[in-house]
């Protein structure tokens, strides 16, 4: 094993309270598993077998920062946590230097990034967890600007930009699908065990912005979506590890695709685990009946889930671990959420027959 004296290392001599084995190479603990009731189980080596995953997510300043990182080994060490969900590849860029010139060239650069990614990842397998890339796909200002054919157009030719003024990469061009697989085949040979990809969606068509011109279109936002995952999970899985998708919370209840592109039925065969982000906060007033759904968390995440399930069994999909939901460890707007609001939410998840969940503060508290 390479030991580097990176800040990264020293966190984990530093910080390794509980598993004081030394690192190795072949993995020691990354296929440790929490039960519904929480107790440490292992995953068979059986490809079908779907571990329960009880994460945390750790945005790119938390990667980046030791005494977070600490702090967040400590909650792990004490608790059902058994996996990290970091950012090394977010809106604002790459999360860590690549070796590779063409990805190198899409790092952004204003807002530092990881060290060293192999003593990371080493450091969180040492604490039994399992470590998971997150990798923003499609909504990538910084590789926007340095590759200009790689966007969405206006009808005039120009440069589309969404309500913050960000361009988007095309969610339709394979030469975007291969820069972020290279991306995620080159974290995998830093130790991620799970590639989690976000914004697989195409950017949302307001009214009040210009008309959206995908440059050499063949398929539709639903079905070019689905060929990204179903390439992802091919490539990904000839690298032993899961390929997974976070997904509105709004596509386990909508019939069909939202204007995203983002369908149930079309995302759901072509990825190990999707992740609805069902946040009680997003959802509008009235939603499931519910006058104010954020004030009721556990009717929402249950009857969303309680819909998931029933889409998947029609499309044969029955692993109990094919849904992880997002919970919503925020608050937003005037309800406060907390232990209680939290608690209510896996219940929910539990009640609808999963296990699994990764709690999401944009914040990393």
């Amino acid at each position: 094993m390479r030991i580097t004296p990176t800040l990264v290392t020293v966190l984990f001599v530093a910080s390794c309270a509980r598993e004081q084995q030394p690192i190795h190479s072949a993995r020691p603990d990354s296929s440790r598993v929490t039960t519904s009731g929480g107790s440490v189980a292992h995953a068979q080596p059986d490809s079908n077998a779907y571990p329960v995953i009880r994460g945390l997510y750790l945005n790119r300043f938390a990667a980046q920062n030791a005494p977070k990182l600490r702090h967040l080994f400590r909650i792990a060490d004490s608790t059902e946590i058994n996996a990290f969900v970091i950012d090394m590849k977010d809106e604002f860029g790459l999360n860590y230097h690549s070796k590779h010139p063409q990805i190198a060239r899409n790092v952004g650069g204003t807002h530092g990034y990881v060290p060293d990614v192999k003593a990371l990842t080493d450091s969180v397998k040492a604490h039994g967890l399992l470590p998971i890339a997150r990798i923003v796909a499609f909504k990538d200002p910084v590789a926007a600007r340095v590759n200009e054919d790689w966007t969405i157009r206006r009808e005039d030719g120009s440069i589309w930009r969404d309500k913050e003024g960000l361009a988007w990469v095309n969610a339709q061009d394979s030469t975007v699908w291969e820069y972020n697989l290279a991306v995620a085949e080159e974290l995998v040979g830093l130790g991620f065990e799970e590639i989690q990809w976000d914004y697989i969606r195409f950017p949302e068509p307001y009214r009040s912005l210009p008309k959206q011109v995908f440059p050499g279109a063949k398929l539709s936002k639903s079905d070019a979506l689905a060929a990204f995952l179903k390439l992802a999970h091919e490539r990904l899985s000839a690298l032993g590890v899961r390929s997974t998708a976070d997904i509105f919370g709004l596509v386990t209840s909508v019939r069909g695709p939202l204007e995203v592109g983002q369908w149930w039925e079309k995302l759901s065969p072509v990825a190990d685990v999707l992740l609805p982000m069902t946040y009680p906060s997003h959802y509008p007033r009235g939603s499931f009946g519910i006058p104010i759904p954020n004030a009721d968390p556990y009717k929402v995440v249950k009857i969303a889930l309680d819909t998931a399930r029933v889409r998947d069994e029609k499309l044969g999909i029955t692993k109990a671990e094919h849904v992880r939901p997002w919970i919503q460890a925020f608050s937003l707007r005037q309800l406060k959420y907390g232990p209680e609001q939290i608690k209510a939410q896996k219940q929910a998840i539990y009640d609808a027959g999963y296990h699994g969940w990764v709690l999401w503060s944009p914040g990393s508290h």
